[in-house]
């Protein structure tokens, strides 16, 4: 049996990516797994049997997981998603930031270890061997999907969806905060509209109560100048798809990332992604259908973003780039790791 950890996921009000991954592989695998809360789960076990998480956790957070992890009676598998708390730790919340270092030395108490990335498999393991770890778990990948919302894939022909009389437009999935840096991407974008561009950028996500409020208040202001520029905080997948369909691009400028979800998220709608050249996006962007920019960099966004909107043939080619490449899907992640849970 596999028991399924929602302590958190389970009951969480947002999608975040955390809980998309929770949500998406339960659904995978389906009567296989039961899930199971830390606080109420009596954590008996078989020798046959699984706990499989993949949620942030600490043994403050769960009092006794470190003795549960050392003697269950069955085995145990984790998923390990980024070390960006110990990265940023100035752009991340202090709980974050407290808990991390403890939780990457519980990793290593698994039987089983999945990283969302390669990049995110060298954090951990590059951080057990700075910390003196000898035993330590294999670390694979797991690819996670691209299929967000379990509709079919969008392969697109030509430079844009369905704009009809609207200008080109782009789309930003994340949550409000420096980390993802929309900071920088609506100032990129007030200066291209100053040059007289014509286009629209929409920005989706909720704001982070602890960094996100002075970037809320900055797209305020500015789209009392520009209004190409929409924010339209929190929303439902299907009102996502429907931006997705809309949009010339996505873009991505984010500092850090464990994998990226929003850019596989967007090759999957046959749209293309503009995307800061991360070790974490670059392997995902390698296949096609992106632009890398160097992070932070205000000049080369200016550039990266004057040309998808301009260029017609190469946001044509990206776009066909991102219908031709082959893509994972939540039912081959949830695959794999049913399959490492045998």
């Amino acid at each position: 049996m596999i028991f399924f950890d929602v302590t958190k996921t389970g009951g969480a009000g947002h999608r975040s990516g955390l809980t998309r991954v929770s949500a998406r592989l339960a659904a995978g695998l389906g009567t296989a797994a039961t899930p199971v809360r830390w606080d109420s789960w009596n954590r008996r076990m078989g020798p046959g049997d699984w706990f499989f998480t993949s949620e942030l956790f600490s043994e403050a957070e769960r009092p006794g997981l470190g003795d549960f992890l050392r003697a269950s009676g069955g085995r145990t598998a984790a998923v390990f998603h980024d070390a960006i708390p110990l990265k940023l730790p100035h752009l991340t919340w202090p709980q974050s930031v407290a808990r991390h270092p403890g939780y990457l030395k519980l990793l290593a108490s698994f039987d089983r270890v999945w990283a969302v990335s390669a990049a995110s498999r060298d954090e951990l393991t590059g951080f057990w061997r700075w910390q003196g770890v000898s035993r330590t778990p294999v670390v694979e990948v797991l690819a996670l999907g691209a299929d967000f919302d379990g509709t079919p894939r969008v392969v697109r022909v030509g430079a844009a969806g369905p704009e009809g009389k609207r200008p080109p437009q782009l789309l930003c999935v994340g949550i409000l905060e420096p980390r993802k840096n929309q900071q920088l991407l609506v100032e990129v974008c007030a200066d291209l509209w100053t040059e007289g561009l014509e286009f629209e950028l929409h920005l989706v996500g909720r704001v982070n109560p602890h960094f996100g409020r002075p970037i809320a208040a900055r797209i305020k202001t500015l789209q009392g100048k520009f209004p190409g520029l929409r924010y339209h905080g929190a929303a439902a997948d299907a009102a996502v798809a429907a931006g997705y369909a809309a949009a010339r691009a996505s873009v991505l400028p984010t500092l850090a990332e464990g994998c990226g979800l929003p850019l596989l998220e967007s090759l999957w709608r046959g749209v293309p992604c503009v995307g800061s050249d991360l070790p974490a996006l670059r392997e995902n962007a390698a296949g096609g259908g992106c632009l890398t920019v160097a992070p932070g960099d205000r000049d080369a966004w200016q550039q990266a973003l004057r040309r998808i909107l301009t260029d017609d043939a190469l946001a044509a080619r990206l776009a066909a780039e991102a219908g031709a490449r082959t893509l994972p899907t939540w039912a081959q992640a949830a695959e794999t790791v049913a399959a490492g849970l045998r």
